[in-house]
């Protein structure tokens, strides 16, 4: 593994044109950079030996409880105000259903208590899906990719959660932006970088999460990240299953 002061470390949120990724020294974040990709095969390719934050639930369980996976429902009461932000991801046969009704009776079969699935939280299900499919194939890439929610690194960031959401009715929130913005601001990344050109398919909230998730893997890489749960599980397939802020 290389010096810290020489590691790299990236974070990645889905976004329309696929995945945008925060590129940036474990050690300061004052050079970070961004970059898109296609698809999540195409991002690992691209960043090999990278420790990688991602915003995307990994690590899949059999059957779930209430409130969802382990790591949700420890996370879930530390962000107030922002905690429907954590979506209660259901079992692994639940997610690699493909039709929605089908989707919500497995995920009932495979929940105590019975429960189905959001429209929003099963529109994510193809990109859990892909990246299960490659942690799955390459035990190298599952050591490196790890879980976080940029939600959860601004709440560490600033010390307490956000009061502002980024969006109301599924559009831009300035309030909240400009809350963001600010937070990482403070933890050393650039105006310029912040306040960057956007990349067809990018929006500014996609941005300023592949950046909180970019801070995230710093402090995965640095030995720093809080764990949810602080002893996690693993799935079936060895993946664990845990949130890092």
């Amino acid at each position: 593994m290389p010096e810290l002061s020489n590691m790299q470390v990236a974070g990645a949120d889905g976004c329309k044109a696929g995945w945008v990724v925060a590129i940036r020294d474990a050690a300061v974040a004052s050079a970070c950079r961004m970059a898109t990709f296609p698809t999540f095969a195409a991002l690992a390719e691209a960043l090999p030996e990278t420790i990688i934050a991602i915003d995307m639930p990994i690590g899949l369980p059999d059957r779930v409880g209430r409130g969802g996976r382990e790591p949700e429902i420890h996370l879930r009461p530390l962000l107030g105000p922002r905690q429907s932000s954590v979506f209660s991801m259901p079992s692994r046969a639940a997610v690699f259903t493909e039709i929605y009704e089908a989707c919500c009776r497995m995920a009932q079969e495979t929940s105590d208590p019975p429960r189905r699935v959001s429209k929003q939280a099963f529109h994510l299900f193809p990109r859990v899906r892909e990246i299960d499919v490659l942690l799955r194939a390459d035990g190298g890439l599952a050591s490196r990719v790890f879980e976080c929610h940029p939600e959860g690194a601004f709440r560490f960031i600033k010390g307490e959660p956000l009061v502002e959401p980024k969006k109301v009715k599924s559009q831009v929130h300035p309030a909240g932006m400009a809350e963001r913005r600010a937070l990482l601001l403070r933890e050393g990344y650039s105006a310029a970088l912040l306040d960057g050109p956007l990349t067809r398919g990018v929006g500014r909230d996609d941005y300023f999460d592949a950046i909180a998730a970019s801070w995230s893997a710093a402090r995965i890489a640095r030995g720093e990240a809080v764990c949810f749960p602080g002893a996690p599980r693993r799935d079936g397939y060895g993946i664990e299953i845990a949130i890092r802020a």
